[in-house]
């Protein structure tokens, strides 16, 4: 089974492609690295110093999404998912059964961490998610206030930090390992990516 790893930085598309990619392709699996988040007291506190901790790997549980995927690759019946309340600030876990059954099946990890948790990426299908910063940012203004209890200052100061921070530590991504660059936007470029997978799926 082939894992698509979709990384950008925020409000690129990232979760808007990953649905998309479930429609053309049945039964694939979504691991989301935003629902991995640390709520332990350590990450709390730091977070009322340091406004930018959400966008920084320290605040993951890179350990569970690495076991979450071994699970699925060894097609582990009952697996391990997680989902965090930003609200809440609060982390819980489940067990979902997975069918394994279908020709088109992928596991998708998306998210703005995807890229940095150490796996082996020149076997993976690694996508990264661009379009233009004004529009990210109204998405993620969109996201934040409706969802995550943020007002338009603070969704303005992460931001900034997040689209610094994202495109500092992308670099290595790209120079050592084959990346697609796509706007999920672009019905011509998403046709183009889905005629490339078909090739992929049961390699």
């Amino acid at each position: 089974m082939r894992t698509i790893v979709i990384t950008g930085p925020s409000g690129s598309g990232k979760s808007y492609l990953s649905n998309k990619l479930t429609k053309s392709f049945d039964n694939s699996i979504v691991i989301k690295t935003d629902s991995y988040y640390k709520d332990t007291k350590l990450i709390r506190l730091l977070s009322i110093f340091l406004y930018d901790i959400y966008d920084r790997p320290l605040s993951i549980k890179k350990n569970e999404i690495k076991k979450t995927l071994r699970s699925i690759h060894n097609k582990d019946r009952l697996i391990s998912f997680y989902n965090y309340d930003f609200k809440r600030k609060k982390s819980t876990q489940s067990k979902v059964k997975i069918n394994y059954k279908g020709d088109n099946q992928f596991i998708i990890l998306e998210g703005i961490f995807a890229h940095r948790l150490d796996l082996t990426y020149q076997k993976t299908i690694n996508i990264v998610c661009v379009d233009e910063k004004e529009i990210c940012f109204k998405r993620r203004v969109k996201r934040d206030l409706l969802e995550r209890g943020r007002d338009i200052r603070e969704v303005n100061n992460k931001f900034n930090k997040s689209w610094y921070l994202f495109y500092q530590n992308i670099q290595t991504h790209l120079q050592e390992n084959k990346v697609i660059s796509l706007n999920p936007s672009d019905k011509v470029a998403y046709d183009k990516l889905v005629s490339n997978l078909q090739t992929h799926k049961n390699n």
